[in-house]
């Protein structure tokens, strides 16, 4: 037989964070921790089905006048509108003034190549390829591939991480605002930043806005933390409020896999805000096109479970009470990890750990310290030093701390 025509097809590497995965689950060492997935974890170390999202899913299931006939291509309008409301709040003048739209996508990366499917077609003329986007360093992995599978050419990456205070480098980050070129188009994290648990306060956004109003340049916030960051989702969603409130003209996705635990669902939405209706209007009509040959139509099951909960008060108040349970317990491992380091006299300081917020948290840990972690400890985590908050337990903390300080000790 002749050669396959894909023979020269290159053996693409594994996708580092669920390559992780797959090791922890072949490991067979009783010790192992799995500090990678980016998913909530109980002080078991199971996954946990909010308790509002069961009883939605059986409301669903009792109600007969639902079926499987096709959304609308943009999705379903009352999950949509509801998940624009708690991004921008109940009082927001933006949805007063009818200038706000929404797209349901499969996931909060579905609406983020979806705005960039649209800002490369249409932002600043009607093809951008040559427009830098900006995104963090570091920032998820996934952003720079979104944006350059949507046709971007110019990926650049904005100063973010202080390595030697542990923290937010506002200072390089305004600098690198000011030099951006008009019109460049810059990703921000709306909180929780992954993957560093760092977020700029109140007064730094409040700079971040200055300089981008000045320079003109158009903000793609990526919500994928909101209610699960601090347990509040008005202050998970300070910033995008507040530069709505400023004037700006911006899209945010927005994910519920981790504030309503639907992972595989895929349930994410993008939220327009333009100057006015017509102009969401005319962006809406792109999107609906570029959603076509896309997905073409998106799925109902966890958009109904969303838009159920968003809508009844009660329902929206037990959830509201689930995201505090998750948020509370990463803030307690994040304490209770710190008090143990610094208790066995670990070098360094680890205050950035309770200072940082939401699911992860950039340890400080070099390739060398984690490579022994992984190897030596059984205890998994990504070569940045990035771990997840939610595979601490109570069970392991003594384990994990005690192993971090080993690393820290014996290995520079």
């Amino acid at each position: 037989m002749a050669a396959s025509i894909f023979a020269a097809v290159p053996l693409s590497p594994p996708v580092a964070v669920f390559k992780l995965t797959a090791d922890f689950r072949e490991d067979g060492d009783s010790r192992k921790v799995n500090l990678g997935v980016g998913a909530y974890r109980t002080d078991e170390g199971q996954p946990w089905v909010l308790p509002v999202v069961k009883k939605v899913k059986q409301l669903i299931v009792n109600d007969n006048s639902l079926n499987h006939e096709y959304l609308p291509i943009l999705g379903l309008p009352e999950f949509r509108a509801n998940a624009s409301r708690i991004a921008l709040g109940d009082d927001s003048p933006a949805i007063k003034e009818n200038r706000v739209g929404s797209v349901q996508s499969l996931g909060g990366t579905g609406a983020l190549r979806i705005g960039a499917d649209f800002l490369r077609r249409w932002y600043n003329g009607n093809n951008n390829t040559a427009t830098p986007v900006y995104v963090s360093s570091p920032t998820w992995e996934n952003h720079n591939s979104v944006f350059m599978d949507a046709g971007f050419k110019d990926i650049r990456p904005y100063h973010y991480w202080d390595a030697a205070k542990r923290g937010l480098d506002i200072q390089g980050l305004l600098n690198d605002m000011e030099s951006a070129p008009e019109s460049s188009i810059f990703v921000l994290h709306a909180c929780a930043h992954n993957p560093t648990g760092t977020d700029p306060s109140p007064e730094q956004w409040k700079q971040i806005a200055a300089v981008m109003k000045r320079r003109s340049l158009f903000p793609f916030f990526d919500s994928a933390y909101q209610g699960f960051a601090s347990g509040s989702l008005d202050k998970d969603a300070w910033a995008v409020r507040f530069f709505v409130s400023e004037g700006f003209e911006l899209f945010c996705a927005q994910s519920f896999s981790k504030n309503f635990g639907l992972y595989n669902e895929r349930v994410g939405n993008l939220t327009v805000v333009g100057k006015d209706a017509d102009n969401v209007k005319r962006v809406l009509s792109q999107m609906e096109k570029i959603v076509r040959t896309t997905w073409s139509n998106p799925p109902s099951q966890g958009a109904r479970i969303v838009a159920t909960t968003l809508s009844s008060p009660q329902l929206f108040d037990e959830w509201k009470g689930n995201v505090k349970t998750m948020a509370d317990r990463v803030l307690l491992m994040r304490s209770e990890l710190r008090s143990r380091l610094e208790a066995l006299g670990t070098p360094g300081t680890w205050n950035h750990i309770t200072e940082q917020i939401g699911m992860f948290s950039f340890t400080g840990l070099n390739p060398k310290q984690v490579e022994y972690l992984v190897k030596e400890k059984h205890i998994y985590l990504l070569a940045s030093g990035r771990i997840n908050m939610c595979g601490l337990t109570t069970k392991n903390l003594d384990y994990v701390a005690k192993s971090i300080h080993e690393a820290v000790t014996k290995i520079q």
